[in-house]
């Protein structure tokens, strides 16, 4: 049983569906404040909040090592491991582990 085209187009007859569907489809493609830009717009704005959150917890960290490097222990530890310095009259053996060391390239 086919539908007749008639039925189906009986809606679009109608002069106020038709400027609805006109506006419908207007508000959400070609508008400036359509609905693809909306989409845009909250997708970087996740990816803001994203970055946001990263930043926060770097700024903690930054602020944690700044509070330990304030104290003379603080520094003299991080002077010890990062760039291997030494008091008078000591000596600094570095302790390197098989699997720590990248393997040699063969030619």
């Amino acid at each position: 049983m086919a539908i007749p085209y008639k039925k189906l187009l009986r809606p679009f007859k109608n002069i106020y569906v038709l400027i609805l569907i006109v506006f419908l489809i207007w508000m959400l493609f070609f508008d400036t404040n359509s609905w693809l830009i909306h989409r845009e717009l909250n997708s970087e704005i996740e990816t803001l909040d994203d970055k946001k959150t990263y930043f926060e917890k770097e700024i903690k960290n930054d602020k944690e090592q700044i509070k330990s490097l304030s104290t003379e222990h603080g520094m003299e530890k991080m002077a010890r491991e990062t760039y291997y310095m030494k008091k008078e009259n000591e000596e600094i053996y570095i302790v390197e582990y098989a699997d720590s060391i990248p393997p040699k390239s063969k030619k």
